[in-house]
């Protein structure tokens, strides 16, 4: 009987043994899941984040080259946005108010070609990310002004005055840029193709202001050219 209990005993314990051990096991398992899971959660987060940082990244770079513009670049395209809105407000006053009819004339083709040359320009800086200016400098402004305070021949003579100073620097400018080996290129085809009108103007502005009486020359040189004069008639009546 002893015998035959502890046998049942031996038994007893090695069931119960074996019920500790799976369940042992039934907890590792369990256990190992949550981790992977966990882990693959993690992986997940870490995928999620590297492809959210990739669009901002694209998004910064696409940003950057719309307006990846040089500074030299940026200034003149500026420059020449605000010249060409002074040269159409400053052509619609002389459209109106001046007194010679070539003078009306100029004036209402600066506004013509002007305007036809601005909305070129706006093109080009809005597919570059440019800001141009809203309106003219206050330089423009201020000769707007006193071009609006004159009448008749006065205001035809400082008019084409400007007009002649100006239209001197724009074509020495675009064609700096249209030669410029470095330019963007749409900066410097613009430049080029609006160089032939801007180089008429200056022709046109030469002649009508020789007409009003305002002198094509530099001051310098004309004040040469009157001393010259004089020392060779001086010496031609010592003579």
């Amino acid at each position: 009987m002893d015998i035959m209990r502890n046998r049942a005993d031996l038994t007893s314990v090695m069931l119960l043994t074996g019920l500790l051990v799976a369940a042992s096991a039934v907890a590792q398992s369990g256990a190992s899941p949550t981790g992977t899971s966990g882990g693959a959660a993690s992986t997940q987060g870490s995928a999620t984040d590297t492809s959210t940082a990739k669009p901002m990244k694209a998004t910064a770079d696409t940003r950057s080259g719309s307006s990846s513009l040089k500074a030299t670049d940026k200034t003149f395209v500026r420059k020449a946005a605000e010249g060409g809105m002074a040269e159409v407000e400053l052509g619609k006053l002389a459209a109106s108010k001046a007194s010679d009819p070539e003078v009306k004339s100029f004036g209402q083709k600066m506004v013509d070609d002007h305007s036809k040359a601005n909305d070129k320009l706006k093109q080009v800086a809005g597919q570059k990310g440019v800001d141009l200016p809203n309106g003219m400098s206050a330089k423009d402004k201020a000769l707007e002004a006193k071009l609006d305070k004159l009448s008749g021949a006065d205001f035809d003579r400082t008019y084409m005055k400007e007009m002649l100073k100006d239209h001197q620097k724009d074509v020495a400018e675009f064609r700096k840029e249209a030669k410029r080996a470095a330019a963007d290129a749409d900066v410097k085809s613009f430049a080029s193709d609006t160089l032939p009108t801007l180089e008429e103007h200056l022709k046109m502005a030469q002649d009508v202001s020789k007409k009003v009486g305002v002198s094509t020359a530099s001051g310098t040189s004309h004040s040469r050219h009157s001393r010259a004069s004089r020392k060779s008639a001086a010496g031609s009546s010592g003579r």
